[in-house]
């Protein structure tokens, strides 16, 4: 038998440091009980389902992705409602696929996506290509070969010796560049990575990727394009590393640290995400920067508050969220 050709990456000292890195921070995660707390869990599969259909311009909040997790019922685009609905049943299931098996990739896919287009679970037959925000990134390989190249980076998954952290990653980047489904592939991407990574630590189950990779989606998109220009995905591969190192920091239970009055303030008055303007408002101030060195800088420095873009922190568009932290600061 003929072993699966291996997809082109060159692993580097960086990525090297990433996977380290990531161990470690896994490490205190598992002694803080990240995977054991309930509350925890629910709070990182709503971020993660959220930050992953976001992505894909979903506009439904938080708060909405939460309540349609208990059942309720929320008013919102029936389209972007239905792919909150699906996204929860898929990782509701996917313990219970094999990485490798592509029955389960289709299966899960078709889950994904129903309702949603016209034949879910099923490769394409025409031509696609990999559209970011404003441009399109990257024209897929032919449908023809579809079929062809998910069989062969399947069994590569299989066969491979790479550590997990690194072969999830070449997976995703593969996946995202064969494109092999017409609708639905970064939402079936980033599902699988994580899928992936949670067979070699179940911990990983429970940490929202999605949602940090949601925060960086221009960078997120810039890597499939650079690694697309390099001819293989290393780049791809550091910019997911440290997404997942960033999760897992993120996630970690910390002990509540003293904060000052002003920050107290603020992380009461930040409702879901909010423009600088729109929290100095909130607040009743007028000086803009004693707001930033009394409220917003300790706030984001000890990570109570994070950008919606922190690749661009001064863009126009810059939004504010509670982080987890935040959230158990506040009660």
């Amino acid at each position: 038998m003929v072993a699966a050709a291996s997809p082109p990456y060159t692993i580097t000292p960086r990525i090297l440091s990433l996977v380290d890195q990531i161990e470690e921070a896994i490490g205190r995660a598992e002694a803080a009980g990240l995977g054991l707390d309930f509350r925890l869990r629910r709070e990182a599969r709503v971020r993660t389902v959220h930050g992953s259909v976001a992505i894909e311009g979903n506009a439904l909040s938080e708060e909405q992705v939460s309540a349609i997790l208990e059942g309720k019922r929320v008013v919102g685009p029936p389209r972007d409602v239905q792919e909150v609905r699906n996204a929860i049943a898929a990782y509701d299931r996917f313990e219970g696929w094999e990485p490798s098996s592509e029955v389960d990739l289709l299966m899960s896919h078709g889950l994904l996506m129903a309702g949603l287009m016209d034949a879910p679970g099923r490769y394409r037959t025409r031509q696609v290509g990999v559209v970011g925000p404003k441009a399109v990134h990257h024209i897929g390989p032919p449908a023809r070969r579809v079929p062809e190249l998910m069989v062969d980076l399947l069994a590569w998954l299989q066969e491979t010796q790479e550590h997990p952290l690194i072969a999830s990653s070449v997976f995703h980047y593969e996946f995202e560049f064969t494109h092999p489904f017409e609708d639905g592939n970064g939402r079936q991407g980033r599902l699988w990575q994580t899928l992936i990574l949670s067979r070699w630590n179940p911990l990983l189950a429970h940490v929202p990727v999605e949602s940090v990779v949601r925060a960086r989606q221009s960078v997120y998109y810039e890597a499939i394009e650079r690694s697309s220009e390099a001819g293989e995905s290393t780049l791809f591969i550091q910019f997911m590393l440290e997404a997942i190192l960033d999760a897992v920091r993120e996630g970690t239970p910390r002990e509540t640290p003293q904060v000052s009055p002003q920050v107290e303030r603020l992380l009461r008055v930040l409702d879901e995400e909010m423009s600088g303007r729109a929290i100095l408002e909130a607040l009743g101030l007028r000086d803009r920067k004693w707001f930033r060195r009394a409220y917003l800088g300790p706030a984001l420095h000890d990570g109570l508050v994070e950008m919606t873009r922190p690749e661009a922190p001064r863009a126009r568009n810059q939004r504010y969220r509670l982080t987890p932290a935040g959230r158990r600061v506040r009660g």
